[in-house]
């Protein structure tokens, strides 16, 4: 990237379900750093409905309702409509023409070799029925990345395939047709915490079809049952016995949301994290006062969050509207894209005044 290049970013989230803390880890509390550092001219969040139809086209109200749903989870974390371009995928119908394009610039066998696509057709279970919109995801995605000119996309490891392959469809285009895209690059978590956080059951992912989630906007009591059920060290059997901190879904949370000041305000017994972890690990130490802790903490994260999202839940017109015109804006901007990827291709026929003179010329020469 360039000095004098804008400085874009693109990212989002399939509306299958309020979000939870894993989105916050992973993605939700980044965007709004990244939002308020001033380092960025354009922020563009999406709410991937189209993609979420790929796997989801015989429920299409499951996607329909939960639009509001990661809406007001956005705005509950601080993201601000004055400050980044909040848009709907479906809204914006440029998105669609431009993967229509790109589907011509890569094989059926590259998109196969995909370890991300690979991955999610086992997850889901597809086999020879899987829907071509879900297998064509990585070129999608990169409609909707190269559509905003984004060569910042803050994304999980487990994403750097489709980015690449993204980056791969920028370059054929530009060798085929001109110098038009903008090749984008991949902005993962800073930290090993960030990176994945995982389900209260000890499960690698937090997943909603797995139960093992604590939502955004789940009220004080349902967050204190879900951290008092949290999977620990199984061989922890007794206050006294060593426990291990490595795959303890507590100690993990804990690595990922608490600070020294939270040990001086609910836990003044401890200096840091390093020294809780260094007292349970020798033993004399149990799950229950160490997940109090963790409550109190994921407490401290999740109330101004739950207030916000009660604010805006009292005037819901209000959160359609920054939709609305937030989507307005992202479909002027992949307009503009389009028009300038149409006339590298020489698909501008009626913008081209010189091919129009040239074909009269060419007829009347005839006559």
């Amino acid at each position: 990237m360039s000095d004098n290049e804008p400085k874009i970013i693109l990212t989002g989230d399939r509306p299958t379900g309020k979000l939870h803390l894993g989105h916050y880890v992973g993605s939700l509390r980044r965007r709004v750093e990244l939002q308020n550092s001033g380092q960025f001219d354009k922020i563009f969040i999406m709410i991937a409905d189209a993609q979420a139809l790929t796997d989801n086209a015989d429920n299409p109200e499951k996607v329909r309702q939960n639009i509001i749903e990661v809406a007001l989870d956005y705005l509950s974390c601080g993201l601000d409509p004055e400050k980044c371009t909040i848009f709907i995928q479906s809204q914006v119908p440029e998105l669609y023409e431009m993967t229509a394009y790109y589907m011509n610039l890569v094989t059926v066998a590259r998109v196969q070799r995909n370890p991300t696509v690979k991955s999610e057709i086992q997850m889901r279970g597809f086999n020879a029925d899987i829907p071509v919109g879900f297998f064509c995801y990585p070129i999608s995605q990169a409609a909707d990345i190269t559509a905003f000119m984004a060569n910042t996309v803050p994304v999980g490891e487990d994403q750097l395939p489709m980015i690449e392959q993204c980056r791969e469809i920028v370059r054929k285009f530009n060798a085929v047709y001109g110098p038009v895209l903008v090749e984008p690059e991949a902005l993962i978590p800073e930290t090993e915490a960030a990176k994945r956080l995982p389900g209260t059951d000890g499960k690698a992912k937090m997943s909603k079809s797995l139960g093992n989630c604590i939502y955004l906007s789940d009220s004080p009591e349902e967050v204190a049952k879900k951290v008092k059920g949290m999977y620990t060290d199984p061989d922890h059997l007794k206050v006294s016995d060593p426990g291990k901190v490595e795959g303890n879904c507590v100690f993990t949370y804990l690595d990922a949301f608490c600070t020294d000041e939270h040990f001086a305000k609910y836990w003044p017994d401890y200096a840091n994290l390093d020294e809780l972890k260094a007292h349970y690990m020798r033993g004399g130490l149990g799950d229950v006062k160490c997940k109090k802790f963790l409550n109190q903490v994921l407490e401290e994260v999740l109330e101004p969050i739950r207030a916000r999202r009660h604010e805006l839940e009292q005037d819901i017109p209000a959160v359609y509207e920054i939709l609305r015109q937030g989507s307005a804006v992202a479909q002027s901007v992949a307009a503009d894209t389009l028009g300038k990827m149409k006339d590298a291709m020489r698909i501008n026929y009626f913008s081209d005044a010189e091919l129009i003179a040239a074909q009269s010329e060419k007829y009347q020469a005839v006559d």
